[in-house]
């Protein structure tokens, strides 16, 4: 019943995949959902795509290990949702743009968006290759498969509805996935496993004192957290990717702040699902095992299946949106540099931008779906030849937030910042990152992540202010596209429907 179950829903994806394709018509539909999704889609999309396997069978984990402070990672995260659709969504938003890098060019000129395209692409890349391992693990427990046969298969079905519906498929599966995980976590798991374990009465009377304290996990620990994870939502591509789809500045803002909320009951949901398995299932040699040994104590067989698929669910939203992303940034951002392509940065359908013949508009669609399946198999090989997965993510996010953070921040708070500071920044974040977990000799110190962010700043700073300011006409534009009210009966979603 189980398998059935779960065999069920990943069918329903790729129905889902097949019916997105017809919705999917224009470079703006397969990008980012014709920029019109409306706040149910909006926050759904949104909570499923930053709610992944980490957070679920990891959040699980850490609280089994830690008590109620494993709810730390995830909290980062909701905290970095909340932060990111309260001060920046909805200038974001109003850009008009496809990547975090045509964002860049906007506001200082162009010019950026080969190296900010090449560190994002490397983040996005490697989100898409931990995120297909993780859910290959999965398959192989279902399915009793090797390794490779379980990546091949989950990613199959990934690039499958990616390719066919592009963003409007993956807001379609993120939202059904996004009630998958609702459900089963918080409506049947978190309860059952509770009752089972005696309510909050028997987690008080079977587990240390430690359970309950909020810095068991450490101070350090909650601090990096923050620095990575926080940081990493408020820049990643394939957050903003999200945000471009919202239909106005306030979908933007508000339903994400939802979203945020969202993951921050989600933090606490899996700390308490972890402390209740460690009553229930005492001694497990990985705490990462809580979440699968946890649905097998506590729920029958068919509701279990369920919850296992929200595990899946999790993981693949999260997959999804890091393989267009991926595909995104690589075709706006890299390539068209080399394609010397003279409008770098979307112009809105109001401004005489966006308007293509319905050959040409075929042409970008088939040309994005291309970008996927590539982006697609090669995730797949990656992920089959990868082995260790936290070193490869940790990486990723250290050259990401090292690299990107300040050129991105300082943009939109510091009129002075320059192209050259930016871009000196983003190169030197990258460089003293790397080169200083090289010297410290471990991938996981905190020390790489905090010399790359000084690095950048100061590099920022003194450049931007060595150099001149950057040019009215670049400025202006800045604050007519981002400063002010995008108009929602003039811009490209005002003759779409709206969801």
């Amino acid at each position: 019943m189980d398998l059935v179950i779960i065999a069920a829903y990943i069918g329903a994806m790729i129905g889902i995949g097949f019916y997105a394709k017809g919705k999917a018509t224009s470079e703006s539909d397969f990008l980012v959902a014709g920029r019109r999704l409306g706040p149910l889609l909006y926050s759904g999309t949104m909570a499923a795509v930053v709610i992944g396997g980490a957070s679920t069978i990891g959040g699980v984990g850490l609280g089994y290990e830690y008590g109620i402070s494993g709810m730390w990672l995830v909290f980062a995260i909701g905290c970095g949702i909340l932060f990111l659709s309260l001060v920046f969504a909805a200038r974001i938003n109003r850009a008009g743009v496809y990547t975090v890098s045509q964002f860049l060019e906007l506001r200082y000129g162009r010019g950026g968006s080969l190296l900010s395209g090449i560190v994002m692409a490397a983040y996005t890349l490697m989100l898409a290759v931990t995120s297909t391992i993780a859910y290959g693990t999965v398959f192989g427990v279902l399915f009793d498969l090797g390794k490779v046969p379980s990546i091949i298969i989950g990613g199959a079905v990934v690039v499958t509805y990616s390719v066919l519906g592009g963003m409007w498929s993956i807001t379609l599966t993120d939202f059904v996935q996004f009630v998958i995980k609702t459900v089963g976590i918080f409506v049947l798991l978190l309860p059952a496993a509770l009752i089972k374990a005696g309510g909050f009465a028997g987690l008080a009377e079977k587990l240390p004192d430690t359970a309950w304290s909020l810095t068991t996990i450490g101070g350090g620990t909650i601090v990096t957290y923050f620095v990575i994870y926080f940081f990493g939502l408020v820049i990643g591509q394939d957050i903003w990717q999200r945000v471009f789809t919202a239909r106005s500045d306030g979908v933007a803002k508000w339903a994400g702040t939802v979203s945020g909320v969202y993951c921050l009951l989600y933090a606490v949901a899996g700390a308490l699902i972890g402390m209740s398995a460690k009553v229930i299932l005492p001694g497990l040699a990985d705490p990462d095992d809580a979440y699968p040994e946890v649905v097998e104590a506590v729920l029958p067989v068919g509701v279990s299946g369920l919850v296992i698929a929200a595990a899946l669910a999790a993981i693949m939203s999260t997959s999804s949106g890091a393989l267009i992303a991926t595909a995104t940034v690589a075709k706006e951002d890299i390539v068209s540099v080399f394609r010397r392509r003279r409008q770098p940065v979307p112009t809105p359908v109001a401004e005489g931008g966006e308007h293509l013949t319905p050959a040409q508009e075929h042409d970008e669609v088939a040309g994005s779906r291309w970008y996927i399946l590539g982006f697609g198999v090669l995730t797949i090989v990656l992920a089959c030849v990868i082995s260790d997965v936290i070193a490869a993510l940790t990486i990723a996010y250290d050259i990401l937030v090292g690299g990107l953070l300040v050129a991105i921040i300082g943009g939109m708070v510091w009129r002075r910042g320059t192209l050259r500071g930016a871009l000196v920044s983003i190169a030197a974040g990258v460089v003293v990152t790397l080169g200083t977990m090289a010297a410290v000799g471990d991938i996981y110190a905190n020390e790489p992540i905090y010399a790359g962010l000084a690095a950048s700043l100061i590099a920022f700073v003194a450049v931007s202010l060595a150099t001149p300011a950057t040019p009215e006409p670049i400025r202006a534009e800045w604050d007519r596209r981002v400063n002010h009210k995008r108009s929602t009966t003039t811009d490209s979603a005002a003759t779409a429907p709206q969801v």
